[in-house]
């Protein structure tokens, strides 16, 4: 794969542009809608887009000095919620509940990271399955860019779900065809990036761990302070998401000093 650099240029979409709408199915969430099988009945392309792995991709990327890493320290799930939040009901969060949220944050980032992704432009296509219930596909969506949290722009990224791992890796690219062999091409205003959402601990103490990093000529501290410049007591937005939305659970913060 072609190494991509950061481009100085103005982000392909200014505040409030709609995403490109080449492809407008609505991908729901695994559990919502048997995404495996129903993938299929939409006569959706089989093969992906490059031969990608995905996995040794954003460790090659990790391991260069050249780019800027950040690695946030692991979320103790059950520890944060008993410190910082209420709930209605009895909750202890588990491994398993943890990975079902990253496969769905996957498939539709704008419902579980909406602070950053605009709703309704989350799209995906050319899923496939491989051995051991690994997956992968396509997705695009319109992001708010790091350090312009007022302007977006679209994101293209080749997406693995690898449930052995239980680790979600997503690689940025600058251009991928759409479904229909269309040339799509993401903003630049910002340096590609690839991130990695994994679980870890065990199953009645589940850890949420994330990296990410950007593609560029040496490591840029203004990225790096975008996310770790600030102590951070609560859980991650796409946690708090889904305990309401799909666990039917009422979660609310208690007061820090």
């Amino acid at each position: 794969m072609t190494r991509e650099r950061w481009n100085t240029g103005k982000a392909a979409s200014g505040p409030g542009q709609e995403p490109n709408q080449f492809h407008r199915q609505d991908a729901r969430g695994f559990g919502e809608s048997a995404e495996a099988e129903a993938a299929g009945d939409r006569g959706e392309a089989t093969k992906p887009i490059t031969e990608l792995n995905q996995e040794d991709e954003f460790e090659r990327a990790w391991t260069d000095p050249r780019n800027t890493r950040v690695e946030l320290p692991p979320v103790d799930i059950n520890l944060v919620l008993a410190s910082y939040y209420q709930t209605n009901e009895s909750l202890t969060f588990t491994r398993t509940m943890l990975w079902d949220m990253e496969i769905k944050k996957a498939y539709r980032p704008d419902l579980y990271i909406p602070s950053v992704v605009l709703e309704g432009s989350a799209h995906y296509w050319c899923r496939r399955a491989a051995a051991d219930g690994v997956e992968s596909f396509v997705r695009c969506s319109q992001q708010r860019l790091w350090l312009e949290s007022s302007e977006r722009g679209l994101v293209l990224e080749q997406v693995l779900l690898n449930p052995v791992r239980q680790s979600a890796t997503f690689i940025g690219a600058a251009e991928l065809l759409d479904q229909d062999g269309n040339v799509l091409r993401a903003g630049d205003g910002q340096p590609l990036f690839h991130v990695e959402h994994s679980v870890d601990g065990d199953d009645s103490r589940p850890l949420n761990l994330w990296r990410i990093v950007h593609l560029t000529d040496r490591p840029e501290q203004k990225l790096i302070e975008r996310f770790t410049h600030e102590r951070q007591v609560w859980l991650r937005e796409f946690v708090e998401i889904y305990i309401r939305r799909d666990l039917g659970i009422d979660l609310t913060r208690r007061d820090v000093l």
